[in-house]
């Protein structure tokens, strides 16, 4: 063992989702845990996201009497994913075992008082294939109070749900069809009285990742987890037999050795604020459309690959597809165009003013379609087509349905404004005749309420983006009252999605499929266990929470049979 200047039981690089969990579950058996992060704020990108986790066969499911099993959900799995020969992190092994220890991970984090439950309707992405759910399988966080956290809560990193009343995910999901439905009126009464209540009572309500990380941060604390910020790691350290045994990191600006008994974690994130890599590896893209977190640099990607590791689906985002309105390059959080081409009277058109997909599906799908379609016609940015309705109804860009949007948008560009199709196309550089066939055609297909080109609005998910209030499809809406609008959409993401090989235990892999010992890796460190697919919500939040709890799961259990105390 080498000379350490500090030694815990187990040491996890990166304040993720998963490194609290595991470290919850190190804590639990009375091992000393020590999270090490290397920016100031805890949380990672789950504190930026929605904070959600996909988990089938959870226990809310079946609290609710909402069908699912192992056996539904391996289905599922198997369809959308396939085979994959080129993604290692998928094997039908991992894959099984995502499926049995999620929702165990959700049951020991409701033993730990974190407090979750599911979103009712989120349908899984490609809910038409078989084992799909309708219903869905997102679980989240219950709003959290920040205060809670006490001076901690300056520590936490904000999610990018900006609401101005106090609104769980669920409910912000609901809010932007409040001009169509008395319902809706009446939730954002409640949530006003909420947000007074709130102010009297001194609660400062957050939601989302926020809300998730906030009560992960609560219960680590308690639990007696020794979390550091400006901790980078830059090494990781081996004993004589070449097993990881510690980590090389900052204490107060200083160089400080920390030893592991029992195993190294990393969960610090993939490589999204790397040009250089994603020039290698994802070519085409850049870190101005990320949504991860600052620290997402990929350098212990890097440094595991220097002790050998294997890396996969290095090619593969979360995709996130974006439209960036004048003075969004200064905003941490870009304004996304999710539902902006699934809603009626949208569409999204290449360069040449051709439709070449389903507008609505899996965001990663979406923007792996821009990018391949790139390849072929010039496609970034695309162009999301609509038309007068779509500005009355729906938002655009942040701003709320039936507003003035900004003078600026105009002037710069960023939002074309025409009385005809052929004058919009113009303003586009596009051929006039290609864009007028387009909307055309599609205008013919929402007469027929059937996309033949695309099958738009023939999947749950679909339906579910757009506007339920909209007969007789949710997200079919002809594009057809002057004047006409455009603005760009991008490819952009919320992280990368491929990193290290790891096995059924979260241990990190060789070329050769041999083990690093005392290595283990989680979250988009990893090849991911959805392969280059995103099956539902939080296909990259919920595998960083289970891999991580299997990770601690693996280490104990080695521990014991190595005789270790705590």
């Amino acid at each position: 063992m080498r000379d350490f200047d500090e030694t815990f039981d187990f040491v996890v690089v990166g304040s993720g989702g998963g490194s609290m969990c595991a470290a919850l579950l190190m804590r639990q058996a009375g091992q000393r845990v020590a999270i090490l992060e290397k920016t100031e704020l805890i949380g990672g990108t789950t504190a930026r996201s929605g904070g959600v986790m996909w988990i089938p066969d959870n226990p809310f499911m079946k609290r609710d009497g909402v069908p699912d099993s192992f056996a539904q959900a391996s289905r599922y799995l198997d369809a959308v994913l396939g085979e994959q020969a080129d993604a290692p992190g998928a094997s039908p092994l991992r894959r099984r075992v995502y499926l049995q220890q999620a929702p165990r991970m959700v049951a020991f984090l409701l033993q730990q008082g974190v407090k979750l439950d599911r979103v009712r309707e989120w349908p899984d992405y490609y809910d038409e294939l078989p084992g799909g759910s309708v219903p869905g399988r997102a679980v989240v966080a219950q709003l959290f109070d920040l205060n809670e956290l006490g001076e901690w809560k300056h520590r936490l990193r904000a999610t990018f749900i900006q609401a101005p009343v106090p609104a769980s995910l669920e409910e912000m999901l609901e809010l932007p069809a409040y001009k169509q439905s008395w319902r809706v009126k009446a939730l954002l009464l409640k949530l006003i009285l909420r947000a007074v209540w709130a102010r009297l009572s001194g609660k400062q309500w957050v939601a989302g990742g926020a809300a998730l990380q906030g009560r992960m941060l609560q219960a680590a604390l308690r639990a007696g987890v020794e979390i550091r910020s400006s901790a980078p790691v830059s090494e990781l350290l081996l004993d004589a037999h070449g097993a990881v045994c510690g980590v090389q990191t900052l204490k107060d600006g200083q160089p400080w050795r920390i030893g592991a008994r029992l195993g190294v974690l990393v969960n610090a994130g993939g490589f999204a604020h790397n040009q250089a890599m994603r020039d290698q590896y994802t070519p085409g893209t850049s870190v101005q459309w990320t949504m991860a977190a600052p620290g997402d640099t990929g350098e212990m990607i890097r440094e595991m690959m220097r002790h050998g590791a294997a890396i996969a689906q290095m090619q593969a985002r979360v995709g996130n597809q974006q439209t960036h309105p004048p003075g969004s390059e200064q905003q941490e959080f870009k304004p996304g165009a999710q539902a902006l081409t699934a809603a009626p009277h949208a569409i999204l058109v290449d360069q040449s003013g051709q439709r070449y997909m389903n507008e609505g599906g899996s965001y990663m799908a979406y923007c792996q379609g821009m990018l391949a379609r790139h390849r072929q016609v010039p496609a970034v940015p695309s162009w999301a087509i609509f038309d007068s309705q779509y500005l009355r109804k729906y938002m655009l860009a942040g701003t709320m349905p039936g507003s003035r949007k900004p003078q600026q948008w105009y002037d710069t560009g960023y939002l074309k404004k025409a009385d005809t199709l052929a004058a919009l196309a113009a303003q586009l550089n596009l051929d006039a005749a290609m864009l007028e066939a387009t909307v055309s055609r599609f205008n013919g297909f929402v007469a027929n309420n059937r996309d033949e080109d695309f099958h738009r609005g023939e999947r749950a998910y679909d339906r579910w983006l757009g506007d339920p209030f909209h007969r007789p499809s949710e997200t079919l809406g002809r594009i057809a009252q002057a004047p006409f609008y455009a603005v760009p959409v991008l490819p952009g993401d919320v992280g990368t999605y491929g990193g290290v090989v790891c096995d059924e235990h979260s241990r990190v892999l060789r070329e050769d499929g041999s083990v690093i010992a005392g290595l283990y890796a989680t979250g988009v460190s990893t090849a991911s266990v959805m392969g280059l697919a995103y099956p539902g919500p939080g296909a990259s939040v919920g595998p960083s929470f289970v891999w991580g709890y299997v990770a601690a799961l693996d280490a104990l259990q080695r521990a014991r049979e190595a005789g270790h105390t705590p």
